[in-house]
């Protein structure tokens, strides 16, 4: 298997391999936190909270045994970005761990890899390998005295909802991958109950990019509150699909000129659990205050069908939701009801309004992220696509 080429130069291929960590290590544990804080880098996987805040907090914890986590479990559709990363620059990966380690006080890392990048897995073992000989894994990393950390690779478990942290150190400890009750959380009660943080792919590269070139160089992309450039998984009706670096911040209508998609009708920005955004808004910025995204950009032309596509993720939902909340189980059915019944032209518009509650009911009341999200791509279809799917209703004024 062949991951997906990269369509402009990344920023990764330009920092000199081992320049974050030694600069971390020159710094110190609190001033290289301090440079991360001011950064205002935030979590690549699509949440966008900040990654300075998660580790001090993380780094106040008086536990002895503490974790650095890796989210590798790329399992968000149209998302294929962390991939590229894993694949061409792993070792700065792992260097963002081993940073994240001596910030936070942890002896321990794992990479929870997506059970279909198991293909991946002996190059990143090689990796691994070859830190531990130059001295970057195991003891006193990097010539500090006390500093030991190391990383080992465990395989995820094929369940989309393990891209949730609390779910993600279930499976790691050999549970069933559901969400955990919040509080606590991971930093101070996380895997085997020790403090843990779980950061993506992205997170850590970009963490050894900002240790090596400083936080001013980071701030000076992006916006004021979405800090930096990002990576973006572009598919579906465009010329030029792949794998893209552009600052935050940066339009929809502008992303789609340079991947030949000026012509779509609609995007769905952050994969099925984001939004679906319409021609008419395409000036909205790719950013976290206004659409936030992990990296999925899927184009939709013209002759698409809003509600088959409706359909298709909420079928996606359904096969992945663990079950664990009532929301969730029984929200999405019912939803995916209701968009077979508006194929049908069966929907009244008095239903499609109690169905569009439930969708809001889930958004507040599911246990984790999977709920709270699977309703986003029907009301936003319902919302901005009104015409094209009461058409098929027999009386479309009523």
């Amino acid at each position: 298997m062949i991951a997906p080429t990269t369509k402009n130069k990344l920023t990764f291929s330009t920092i000199e391999p081992g320049s974050g960590l030694e600069a971390a290590l020159t710094c110190g544990n609190a001033e290289s936190l301090k440079i991360i804080n001011t950064s205002g880098l935030r979590g690549r996987g699509g949440a966008g909270f900040p990654t300075s805040l998660k580790w001090e907090l993380a780094a106040k914890q008086p536990d002895e045994e503490k974790f650095v986590v890796c989210n590798a479990d790329e399992g968000e559709p149209g998302t294929f970005k962390d991939r590229v990363i894993l694949a061409d620059f792993a070792d700065m990966v792992f260097e963002g761990m081993t940073i994240a380690a001596m910030v936070i006080g942890a002896q321990r890392g794992i990479v929870y890899l997506r059970a279909e990048y198991t293909y991946l897995r002996r190059h990143l073992e090689d990796v691994l390998d070859q830190r531990r000989k130059q001295g970057l894994l195991g003891k006193n990393v990097g010539g500090k005295k006390g500093f030991d950390f190391d990383i080992q690779i465990n395989m995820g478990s094929g369940a989309y909802v393990c891209g949730e942290e609390t779910a993600l150190i279930e499976s790691l400890e050999g549970q069933r991958g559901e969400p955990r009750n919040r509080p606590p959380f991971p930093i101070d009660t996380g895997y085997l109950d020790h403090p843990t943080i779980v950061n993506n792919v992205e997170t850590f590269a970009w963490a050894v990019c900002i240790m090596a070139k400083g936080a001013k160089w980071f701030k000076k992309f992006g916006t004021e509150k979405s800090t930096g450039h990002k990576l973006f998984s572009v598919s579906g009706d465009c010329r030029r699909p792949g794998v893209y670096e552009y600052p935050l911040g940066i339009t929809i209508a502008e992303l789609l000129d340079k991947v030949g998609g000026q012509d779509a009708k609609a995007v769905q920005v952050g994969g099925a659990a984001g939004q679906c955004i319409p021609r008419s808004q395409f000036n909205r910025a790719i950013a976290y205050e206004d659409v936030p995204t992990g990296g999925s950009i899927i184009v939709f032309g013209p002759h698409r069908d809003m509600l088959k596509i409706a359909a298709n993720f909420l079928e996606f939902f359904i096969d992945e939701s663990c079950g664990q909340c009532t929301p969730c189980r029984e929200g999405a059915p019912k939803l995916l009801e209701g968009v077979e019944m508006l194929q049908r032209g069966q929907c009244s518009m008095a239903y499609l309004k109690e169905l569009c509650s439930l969708g809001e009911t889930m958004q507040l009341a599911s246990k984790c992220g999977l709920g709270q999200t699977a309703p986003n791509t029907f009301l936003s279809i319902v919302e901005h696509f009104r015409d094209e799917i009461l058409g098929r209703t027999p009386e479309k004024s009523k």
